[in-house]
């Protein structure tokens, strides 16, 4: 194998040997989503004419699960390496900025697929969503998975302890996720609010990511196409660049 595939290597198995942990916890979390959500609001929600709110809430959940877990893998490796101090073997091999960088965001893709699969085996059994265009599906979750997994490293570098790690979660990636129509039509908000998701680019994805199970969405896919597409460049070229220059992590 190459160097970066041998760190990609490394980067799967050190989540797939917590996969309790890092996939079925996940997994058994979005279950709970779909209970509770599901049961209080599938005869008061209606969404895309006769589409069910369970049926709704699966994409979103699945979709969610993909983002949190992707951001999620690399951050928490990156930063528990720089606690750990086992870093420097890392810095002391010849791999270049872009090895690191196809390492850390193909194995939180991977991380964010094998979830969001398990979600998605797990609440279709509340609800089967159709697959109109699964290409649509897959593309967007792809393309989502790695640019959280971009941030992830972005916001791994940055953090120096687990603490500023959570803050970002919490105060960022979290309301981002909610707040990006998971539970949601965003055309049941005021026009106020319905202008702010549009301000965020996890709407898009998971506007996108829900087209290819149902053919309608809230936006047209190739306007969500084309914003995934440049936030996941503009996150990439960031995430490149410190690891190029080896921000926090060289002396």
């Amino acid at each position: 194998m190459t160097g970066w595939q041998t760190l990609f290597y490394k980067e799967v198995l050190r989540f797939w040997k917590v996969s309790f942990q890092t996939v079925a916890a996940p997994v058994l979390t979005a279950v709970l989503y779909m209970l509770i959500f599901g049961h209080v609001l599938e005869d008061h929600v209606k969404v895309y004419g006769q589409v069910s709110y369970t049926a709704f809430l699966v994409p979103g959940l699945v979709m969610m699960s993909v983002l949190q877990n992707a951001f999620a893998n690399s951050s928490s490796s990156l930063v528990q390496s720089k606690i750990m101090g086992s870093l420097v073997f890392l810095l002391l091999t010849p791999l270049s900025h872009w090895s690191w960088f196809f390492a850390y965001v193909g194995s939180s893709v991977v991380r964010g697929l094998l979830v969001g699969t398990g979600v998605l085996i797990a609440t279709t059994f509340f609800g089967m969503p159709a697959f109109v265009a699964p290409w649509w599906t897959l593309l967007f979750a792809v393309l989502g998975a790695a640019m959280l997994g971009a941030l992830g490293v972005i916001a791994g570098l940055w953090a120096d302890k687990f603490d500023q790690m959570a803050a970002f979660q919490n105060f960022i990636i979290m309301p981002m996720t909610f707040l990006s129509g998971v539970f949601y039509s965003i055309h049941s908000l005021p026009p106020f609010w319905q202008g702010v998701s549009h301000l965020n680019p996890f709407f898009y994805m998971i506007d996108g990511f829900r087209y290819g199970f149902f053919g309608v969405s809230d936006v047209s896919p190739w306007l969500s196409l084309g914003i995934v597409g440049t936030a996941l460049l503009l996150v990439s070229a960031i995430a490149v660049h410190l690891l190029r220059i080896g921000y926090k992590i060289r002396g």
